[in-house]
């Protein structure tokens, strides 16, 4: 899973509701429960970028693997744990480079 574009339920901010959202898997699934860990990806490119923004817009050469209709963000800083069982459908994929990326970026959130 880890690397995968899926379509899940992602909450809202305030919690109010949810809506099938885009999402990349960051994690394999873990325990009995089969918890995957995801990023959202939203098609909202900000006017200024967070650290934890990684923008794939159509021009990216995972733009045609990631199954994403239009260029998008990954908000790193917007991340859900949920079952695998509630992952909607499959999208696509990103590469080992952009995996890469995406770890380096969330190591740092981490970090700080």
């Amino acid at each position: 899973m880890k690397g995968k574009v899926v379509l899940v339920s992602f909450p809202l901010d305030d919690l109010s509701s949810i809506k099938a959202r885009p999402a990349v898997c960051l994690t394999n699934p873990v325990g009995a429960n089969q918890h995957i860990t995801l990023a959202l990806i939203t098609s909202m490119i900000p006017c200024e970028l967070l650290e934890t923004d990684i923008v794939i817009n159509t021009s990216h050469p995972d733009f045609p693997t990631s199954g994403l209709h239009k260029a998008s963000t990954i908000r790193l800083d917007h991340l859900i744990t949920l079952r695998q069982s509630l992952v909607l459908r499959e999208l696509g994929e990103f590469s080992l480079e952009t995996q890469q990326q995406i770890l380096e970026k969330l190591l740092n959130f981490l970090r700080a």
